[in-house]
Parts: C-alpha cells; sequence; structure tokens
C-alpha cells in the first residue's frame, strides 16, 4: 500500500467509493483509478470477487462513479470495483490533445507500436497487468484473486472484450456497453490503430474482439453486449457489434446482444440498465 496515496473517499451505499494515485511503471506518469469497496468489505471476513470497468473516449475514472449508480448493484451482490483511467496523462508527446478520439481520454487499452506513443501509451499492459497485480496486492484481505471480471463502455467496451480474449482465464466474466465490437473496420479504430499501431493491419487484429474471437481457445466463456437501438454511434457504423456476434457464431463462442430500443450512448442509458451487468456477472463470479 506504501505505493498508493488516497485521493478520496466517499461513503454510498454502505460502502465506499475510494480514489486511489499511483506512479506507473508501465504508462511512466501518475494515474489515478477508483475503487469501490461495498458493504461486505469491512472486517475483511471473506474475500470477495472484483469487476474492472473501463471508461470511454474522454472520460476519467470518474465518470463511471459518479453517473451510472453502480454502486447500489455492487453492494447488494457485495462485488468490488475497480475502475482505471482510460490514457496516461500529462506526459505531454505533441498532438495528444489536438483530438477527442486520440491522444489524451483515448489510449484504447492497448500497447501502441508507434513513436512517440510507445513510451507510454501501453494501456493493454497497465490494465491486464500492472494495476491488475497492485489490486490484488495492496487489498488482498478483501480481493478474490479467482473471481474477477470486466465489463466496460464504447472504447471501454473494447478494452473489456479484448482483455478477455487476450488473456484466457483471467477475466471470468465479460460485458460491454455499445463497445466498439470491430476496430479494423470502422473510423474510431482506423484512426486509433494507425497512429498507435502503423499501417501493419496484422498488427491491428490483435486487439480487435471480432478477430480475436475466431481463434478463442480459453475456458467457457460468454460474451454480453448491450447496445442502444438510438445510439448514433451504432447507426453511424463505428461500434458494429452484428460483425463480433457472427464471429463469436462461427467460432462457437456464445454471445448475448441486447439492442434497446430507442436508448443512445450515454451514461442514462448504462444507468438504465447496469443492475442487469451486475447480475449477469454475479451469477458467473459466485457460481
Amino acid at each position: 500500500m506504501d505505493q498508493l496515496q488516497l485521493v478520496s473517499s466517499n461513503k454510498i451505499c454502505g460502502g465506499f467509493q475510494k480514489v486511489y494515485s499511483h506512479e506507473s511503471s508501465e504508462l511512466k506518469c501518475k494515474m489515478n483509478f477508483s475503487i469501490y469497496f461495498p458493504p461486505q468489505a469491512e472486517g475483511g471476513d471473506s474475500k470477495l470477487p472484483v469487476v474492472f470497468y473501463l471508461s470511454g473516449l474522454t472520460c476519467t475514472e470518474q465518470n463511471f462513479i459518479s453517473k451510472s449508480g453502480f454502486q447500489r448493484y455492487a453492494a447488494e451482490h457485495g462485488i468490488i470495483v475497480v475502475g482505471p483511467d482510460t490514457s496516461p496523462r500529462g506526459v505531454k508527446i505533441e498532438g495528444d490533445d489536438e483530438s477527442w478520439d486520440f491522444g489524451v481520454s483515448a489510449g484504447f487499452y492497448l500497447d501502441a507500436a508507434k513513436e512517440p506513443w510507445s513510451k507510454h501509451y501501453r494501456m493493454g499492459s497497465y490494465l491486464n497487468k500492472e494495476l491488475y497485480d497492485l489490486v490484488l496486492q495492496a487489498f488482498s484481505s478483501v480481493v478474490d484473486p479467482n473471481r474477477i471480471g470486466i465489463m466496460g463502455h464504447s472504447m471501454g467496451g473494447h478494452g473489456a472484450l479484448v482483455s478477455t480474449l487476450r488473456n484466457p482465464g483471467q477475466y471470468k466474466s465479460v460485458s460491454a456497453f455499445a463497445p466498439i465490437c470491430n476496430p479494423c473496420a470502422c473510423p474510431w479504430g482506423e484512426k486509433a490503430f494507425t497512429g498507435y499501431l502503423g499501417d501493419d493491419k496484422s498488427k491491428w487484429a490483435e486487439w480487435d474482439a471480432t478477430e480475436l474471437v475466431k481463434h478463442y481457445d480459453g475456458p467457457p466463456l460468454t460474451l454480453l453486449i448491450d447496445q442502444g437501438g438510438a445510439d448514433k454511434f451504432y447507426t453511424d457504423k463505428q461500434l458494429l457489434p452484428e460483425n463480433l456476434v457472427a464471429a463469436c457464431r462461427s467460432a462457437g463462442v456464445p454471445v448475448i446482444l441486447n439492442l434497446r430500443e430507442g436508448y443512445d450512448h450515454s451514461y442514462y442509458y448504462i444507468a438504465t440498465y447496469i443492475g442487469e451487468h451486475f447480475d449477469f456477472h454475479a451469477k458467473i463470479l459466485k457460481a
């Protein structure tokens, strides 16, 4: 715990919503992450499951914890919830703040291979190795290392799916709200992947859930995808959930796609259905 600094702590739904900062060796900068401890964490008598939540473009660790109302459901199920930031902060790479969908707040949960991004933009390794191990070690008295799930929204939904498929068995449950399902084939993904990874599209496929699921050979896994029908990014073909569903079915990987009529891309939509996602994760993580 020496390397963690407490930034904030607020009581909510009987538990505590905390934010910590630490110096990241992967990203070479100071990073914040949120962690919610439900009431069941008090006393540390039993270890609890954990769900990581990955936010989308333009977000920090704050959006989810202040807008989704997830704490009520995490408290009900006794689930610890961890939320990283979405990119390195304050590293000042030229051009990193020129657009909202690349650079700051847009790390895409991958490890950049192209200069100058490759030194700092290593969100894939940060999430799945550094922060993952830090949470397990720093909170070992309450975290059950064998019951960990992951979820996310938009760019974070992409991150949740890719992290699960690239690291078979590390996450026992996975769900996503309006994820970028096939970044190799949409404008957001083409921009980010060209910038971070270069022009070799075989490298892109290593960070694309639709491509990865075609070769998945890990433990049994069900993907839960939630999509708003009135989401402009869905109708503009940025998200492409049908591509992922088709790939899952051809590969024999179970997938659920819930299309929510009238709902958009916002946290109003997430807040409406976040309880169903916690029910989904709890059923798997508590089995």
